[in-house]
This record gives C-alpha cells, sequence and structure tokens, in this order.
C-alpha cells in the first residue's frame, strides 16, 4: 500500500535543506519578530472554535477548490465565524510560503501554519512567515523531538497543535505540556477519514487539555456530535471547500458546536 505521509516526509527533507541554503537560520532568526499566543487567546474567549482550512488539494484525492484562491477563502472563512485559520506550505497541497505571507497581510485571524515540520528551522521560518500557531506531528517525531519543538514554538511566542493518531501518539502527546491536542481522523497511510476513529481515543485524552477534532468532518451534526463527545473545537478543510455554500458552511461549522449560537 503506498504510504502517502512517508513519501511527503521524504521530499520535505529536500524542501527544508533547500530553505536552509537560501535563507540560513540566522538570517530567519533576525527576520521575526516574537508573537503572543493569539491562538489561546481566541480559544479562551470562545466555548467552541472553528479552525478553517484554506485548502485547495489533497495528495490522495487531487484538486478539491477551484472556485477561489486561498487568500479568497481566508476572507470567506474569517468574515463567517471562523476563529483561526490554518493555511498551508506544503507542496501536495498546493501551499506555499508565499500564499502564507498574503493571507497574513490580508487578515486578522491567527494562523496556523499546516505543513510537515520536521526540523526546527521550519519553526523559526513558520514565525517569520507570521504563524500564530505551527502543527506538530506526533507520528513523524520522537517524543523527545516533540517536546523539543513545542518548546522550540512557546520561545517564539507561538502556539503548538499537537496531531496524534492512535494510542501510542496520545501517549507521546500527553507526555508533553502541549495545551493543545488534535486528534487526526485520517488514516496516515492511506489519508481516508472516519471520525469514529475521534470516538476511539477520546477515552485516551486528557480533557484538561484543548481538543481538536480534525479531518472527515462535512455536517453539522459532525461537528455537534464531536461537541458532545468532549471536543472544544474543529480544524474542517475539505468540508468547506467543497460546500455549495462555502461561507453559509463556515457559519454551520462554526455555530454548531456551539451551546448557543453567541459562543
Amino acid at each position: 500500500m503506498r504510504d502517502i505521509l512517508a513519501e511527503i516526509v521524504e521530499k520535505k527533507k529536500g524542501i527544508v535543506a533547500d530553505a536552509k541554503r537560501q535563507m540560513p537560520l540566522d538570517e530567519v532568526k533576525r527576520a521575526l519578530v516574537c508573537g503572543n499566543f493569539e491562538m489561546a487567546h481566541r480559544f479562551r474567549e470562545r466555548k467552541w472554535n472553528l479552525i478553517a482550512e484554506c485548502k485547495l488539494q489533497s495528495p490522495a484525492k487531487g484538486r478539491l477548490c477551484r472556485r477561489y484562491s486561498v487568500t479568497e477563502l481566508a476572507h470567506i472563512y474569517e468574515d463567517n465565524g471562523a476563529s483561526m485559520l490554518s493555511v498551508h506550505t506544503d507542496p501536495h497541497f498546493l501551499g506555499c510560503n508565499e500564499d502564507f505571507r498574503k493571507v497574513r497581510a490580508e487578515v486578522s485571524l491567527p494562523l496556523l501554519r499546516k505543513d510537515f515540520i520536521i526540523d526546527a528551522y521550519q519553526i523559526y521560518e513558520a514565525r517569520m512567515l507570521g504563524a500564530n500557531a505551527v502543527l506538530l506531528i506526533a507520528r513523524i517525531l520522537t517524543p523527545e523531538t516533540l517536546k523539543k519543538f513545542l518548546y522550540t514554538a512557546w520561545s517564539l511566542g507561538m502556539d503548538a497543535l499537537v496531531e496524534v493518531h492512535d494510542r501510542r501518539d496520545m501517549e507521546a502527546a500527553l507526555a508533553t505540556p502541549a495545551e493543545f491536542i488534535g486528534i487526526n481522523n485520517r488514516n496516515l497511510v492511506s489519508f481516508t477519514t472516519s471520525i469514529e476513529h475521534k470516538m476511539e481515543l477520546l477515552p485516551y485524552a486528557d480533557r484538561k487539555r484543548t481538543l481538536i477534532s480534525e479531518s472527515g468532518i462535512f455536517t453539522g451534526e459532525d461537528a455537534r456530535r464531536l461537541r458532545s463527545a468532549g471536543c472544544d473545537g474543529i480544524l474542517v478543510g475539505e468540508g468547506l471547500v467543497r460546500a455549495d455554500d462555502v461561507a453559509a458552511q463556515t457559519r454551520l461549522m462554526a455555530a454548531a458546536g456551539a451551546v448557543n449560537p453567541e459562543q
């Protein structure tokens, strides 16, 4: 079976090496300004949070959205209740650093850099681009590196969403002081999704952490079910960009998990 995650990580090594040659780490550090943990502040303001993803393509399904650019999606999400945006910078998703810069220049919401982080360089680079948070995938990092990268993000005033897929990943995440844990409903080999996976892992989660359900969320009922199960928010990409009315779907997802629509 094709291992999509392994393919992405292998290519990422070359991408990071090229980035380091073009702009060494010392230059990146001089170009950045530390953040103020905007993700944490935003999530504490609301009981339910939607992280809306500007996702144009999937390595498993191909092109998902042709109607809108990344920046157009960002504006739609911001105008319709999203708490935060996720912006891809990996080419497998048609993401790039320039798109991230454009979104940062045009919207005020906190931004998550969605990428496959395997090197501390990418965390510094993320802050230089204007990211307020980074994604740390437990599956592709050792427990020691996961903790080290979490502290690196914090040292730059950024939050980190630690993504887990199974009980081993969950144990690694819970061994860190991570505030945000994302349970990925996606099979990281085949990239198929099922929110049942979230339900299976929830009993092993620490409910004192902020729990985010990622992937495979397509309806308001999905969102309400996840909220009832104990999730504090959702990260949705395909379920938004493939909707007939992206704005209406964003409003639905943003409100669906709230105890009342004002939250």
